[in-house]
């Protein structure tokens, strides 16, 4: 035995747990928080107010979360599914009635000392939800129709209620997650090549209706798929968010303008700076290899997921840490895309770089959870 291993096992069982966390992630999930530190405070011209300072406050406080949730043994999250699952679409439903409106939408829950997004939970116990349902399941059920129409109904609910607040890029995240979680869990890929091909035959059939008696879509909703496809037909409206983007994207160069020293943002040129639009931010004041870098620190994170999903032979936590590796992924492939004019605007943060209460926190939490599948392994 060695003496790291004697030191370990002479530690009391309950704190011993610590020394089980996968600290590599830990590393990386503050790298890429620091990261954001950096930006917010950079666009607000070098103050730790008006975002910076809440944003260190609210990851420290998500650091210690992540860590009490890791700590817990994983069956309990397990049971506990099904509950977490019905109180996210509780509170999807309460904000009809009671939720506070920003921006043109409805989708928070003053609480006093913040505001909840449901939604961004919702993405999280969606796939406690679906892990543990698959864990239920005998595997020789997994394709047959009844069992695959069951998830599909868990999913589509809460995706209809957040479309209704609305928040399309929330939905997709919800959509795409529950169907990749479904496909990892073993659903037979002849359902999801049905899908596929019902997509493709609809988008067609939208894009051929065009200018005909039966127009599928309002004439101004293929005036934004254009404006999409082609920014520069309308770069003072509809474009104008994706051409400013794009503009500091280019600017930055391989290795950027210097820290605090982009133009686009200090000027007031980008919209949301401190939000959906921080990538190009520090794309612009550090470049090519800036962005990279952490697209590097993004990639590691799935990385150490995968291979804790993989060594794991509990069903259960497996597919619990695929479904948070994935829902980060897309997280951050979609702002990505987004801000580099490669997908629609739909106002998806990037995570733990973006200023964001709810978001934050639920994230640290979602990453508790692979904490505690990584802990209470078999070993």
């Amino acid at each position: 035995m060695s003496y790291l291993e004697y030191t370990v096992k002479s530690v009391p069982t309950g704190l011993r747990k610590i020394f089980y966390l996968n600290w590599p992630l830990v590393l990386l999930l503050t790298a890429v928080a620091g990261t954001g530190f950096l930006m917010l405070y950079s666009v607000a011209g070098g103050g730790y107010d008006p975002w910076a300072e809440p944003q260190i406050k609210r990851f420290a406080i998500g650091l210690v979360l992540m860590i009490a949730v890791g700590l817990v043994p994983v069956w309990l999250w397990r049971n506990l599914a099904g509950v977490a699952y019905s109180v996210s679409i509780a509170l999807l439903i309460g904000v009809e009635f009671f939720g506070s409106v920003g921006m043109g939408a409805q989708r928070w829950i003053d609480l006093g000392f913040m505001r909840l997004q449901p939604s961004e939970l919702t993405k999280i116990t969606l796939v406690m939800f679906l892990a543990a349902y698959y864990d239920w399941l005998p595997t020789k059920k997994t394709s047959r129709p009844f069992w695959v129409l069951l998830p599909l109904i868990f999913i589509l609910v809460p995706t209809a209620l957040v479309l209704k607040q609305p928040d399309l890029g929330t939905a997709i995240l919800l959509l795409a997650a529950g169907g990749g979680l479904m496909f990892l869990a073993g659903v037979h890929w002849a359902y999801f090549a049905t899908v596929l091909a019902a997509f493709i035959g609809l988008v067609t059939t939208v894009f051929k209706s065009r200018g005909t008696s039966w127009q599928m879509l309002q004439n101004y909703q293929f005036r934004r798929i254009d404006t999409f496809l082609d920014p520069s037909t309308d770069p003072l409206g509809a474009g104008y968010h994706i051409t400013q983007s794009k503009i500091a994207l280019g600017s930055g160069g391989w290795t950027g303008r210097g820290f605090m020293q982009g133009t686009q943002s200090r000027l007031n040129f980008l919209p949301e700076k401190h939000t959906d639009f921080i990538f190009t931010t520090l794309a612009e004041e550090f470049g090519f290899l800036g962005g990279v870098s952490l697209l590097t620190l993004y990639a590691l994170i799935i990385v150490f997921c995968v291979a804790s999903a993989v060594m794991n032979k509990d069903r259960f936590a497996s597919l619990l840490t695929l479904g948070v590796a994935l829902n980060f992924f897309l997280f951050f492939s979609v702002n990505m895309s987004m801000v580099m004019g490669l997908a629609p605007v739909v106002g998806v943060p990037l995570p733990l770089v973006s200023y964001g209460g709810s978001a934050m926190l639920v994230l640290m939490l979602a990453f508790g959870l692979v904490q505690s599948a990584h802990v209470h392994r078999p070993r």
